[in-house]
């Protein structure tokens, strides 16, 4: 049984030592020089640091950063990853909750570091990374380690109040990695291109599967996801086979027109989450790589980036609704009514996970962390601990579970129960109409409605009351350059909210 990564990436830098690990646009590590790195990393931080303590790691978007994160875990430590582009207030509010002793980072970001509200010391990894590995100090502390130690701890977007910490355990990554690297057939043939922030939930993918199977990850530029055609001539340079990408990322270069100039020529298999997938994008994809393994996958980060996933059969059209699908191996998924009873199969109800897959909690929250992931009200005869993901689905008679938006994102507008997703999912039918958002003020009964796009509030509004009854039609409408984001990417729907209170 393995107790830790540690027992894979001693496995797979045993396995492949000269093959590259992963590549940035200036630089590559093999397997070996990782693992090498990773020891160097670890044996400085376990003369300084106890066992089990937490380690800030504040890195950019390089092949370093990986190394930074598993030297850490070669210490007995987890770590906790930031990004220092994010606004300083941000970052002094993970550092609050973290309560580190010791920052990693990347001389790059030493200055950032330095301006914090850190009381702890900051290491510079460049100025550690030629340390002498001490292999019977690190298998001390790799003996520290169970399979339900903490991994890391990553922060949700806290969009409102102060940031969660989600705590992710060895076996709970390990568990999703071999579950999603099952459906994909990830192998050590495998080349993925790197969308997602290393920091963000999405990228533990891009990291974990050279770790456990061998494959290599191509970190990608940021500034080529606003260049769709250059974005395409990278994964054909690279040979890329597997993206695991945002919805935001599949769409934009079928939005953008990067199909008419170029295709990904290499690539196999493409998995993609957040958010709800617009078909005619998608369509998009299909029409030219119709080959390729497209998977939709849906899941919160305190069951470990994604619960479920739904492989599509086959062509979509514009108004497809893609269902979410079925749960990976050691995920167990079902609903729940508003009273805690089981909800009936093609009813919808509360989105409930359980299974080894879960968050260890809320890092240094025990109150949220009680209220959040509670016993499984369905048994009372042993502990079982659930997740209740605030999401709406229904089970089809084949057990497919469809999603139907955000709990918490339903609103009660002249008498009626409306869901805000529907709102914007209405919207995006609308021709000129290129990304939405729904806000509802309960205090001034306003439906609201952001969107960008070249379309007029007279065509929006005209095509909703010719699909959609009077309640439903956005009273506002505002057109904005772009929707306001956090920084893993989803819309700051609290930002909007102060537009309106402005």
């Amino acid at each position: 049984m393995e107790t830790s990564i540690l027992n894979r990436l001693d496995r797979t830098a045993a396995a492949y030592a000269d093959k590259v690990m992963f590549k940035d646009d200036s630089a590559e590590i093999t397997f070996g020089d990782f693992d090498r790195l990773t020891k160097s990393v670890g044996t400085f931080l376990a003369k300084k640091i106890p066992a089990g303590a937490p380690v800030a790691v504040m890195s950019g978007r390089h092949v370093l950063t990986p190394a930074c994160f598993l030297g850490a875990v070669r210490a007995g430590c987890f770590y906790a990853p930031m990004d220092g582009d994010m606004p300083k207030a941000r970052l002094n509010q993970i550092i609050g909750v973290i309560k580190a002793d010791f920052m990693l980072v990347d001389r790059a970001h030493l200055e950032t570091a330095r301006s914090l509200d850190f009381a702890g010391e900051i290491i510079v990894f460049e100025d550690i990374r030629d340390t002498e590995p001490d292999e019977a100090l690190l298998a001390r502390r790799a003996a520290t380690l169970v399979c339900t130690s903490p991994l890391y701890v990553i922060f949700t977007s806290g969009s409102t109040g102060v940031p969660k910490g989600v705590i992710t355990s060895h076996q709970s990554l390990m568990c999703y990695i071999d579950a999603v690297g099952k459906v994909l057939s990830i192998d050590e043939h495998d080349i993925l291109g790197n969308q997602s922030p290393l920091d963000y939930i999405a990228a533990v993918r891009d990291i974990y599967f050279p770790v456990s199977f061998g494959a290599s990850t191509y970190i990608i530029p940021k500034n080529e996801f606003a260049v769709p055609t250059a974005l395409f001539e990278t994964l054909n340079r690279e040979k890329i086979t597997a993206l695991c990408w945002s919805v935001a990322g599949v769409e934009l270069p079928a939005k953008l027109g990067a199909f008419d100039v170029d295709k990904p020529a290499y690539l196999k298999k493409l998995c993609f989450s957040g958010s709800v997938m617009p078909c005619r994008y998608l369509k998009i994809w299909q029409q030219h790589l119709p080959d390729v393994l497209y998977v939709n996958q849906y899941g919160p980060t305190e069951a470990t980036a994604s619960c479920t996933y739904y492989v599509v059969p086959g062509q979509v059209d514009d108004d497809t609704v893609l269902p979410i699908g079925k749960p990976y191996d050691n995920y167990r998924v079902f609903l729940l009514n508003e009273d805690n009873t089981a909800t009936p199969a093609g009813q919808t109800g509360e989105i409930c996970v359980t299974g080894p897959v879960l968050a260890l909690g809320y890092y240094g929250n025990p109150e949220q962390t009680a209220k959040s992931f509670m016993q499984n009200p369905l048994n009372p005869d042993y502990r079982e601990l659930i997740y209740k993901t605030g999401d709406l689905g229904s089970l089809d008679e084949n057990g497919v579970l469809h999603f139907h938006g955000r709990k918490d994102r339903q609103i009660k507008h002249l008498g009626h129960r409306i869901e805000l997703g529907e709102i914007e999912e209405t919207a995006k039918k609308v021709d000129g109409v290129t990304d939405c958002c729904a806000i509802y003020l309960k205090e001034k009964a306003t439906l609201t409605l952001f969107y960008t796009g070249q379309a007029t509030s007279k065509e929006i509004v005209l095509y909703f009351r010719q699909n959609m009854p009077a309640f439903m039609v956005p009273r506002k409408l505002v057109c904005l350059d772009a929707l306001p984001t956090l920084p893993n990417g989803k819309t700051d729907m609290q930002a909007l909210n102060n537009y309106l209170k402005r």
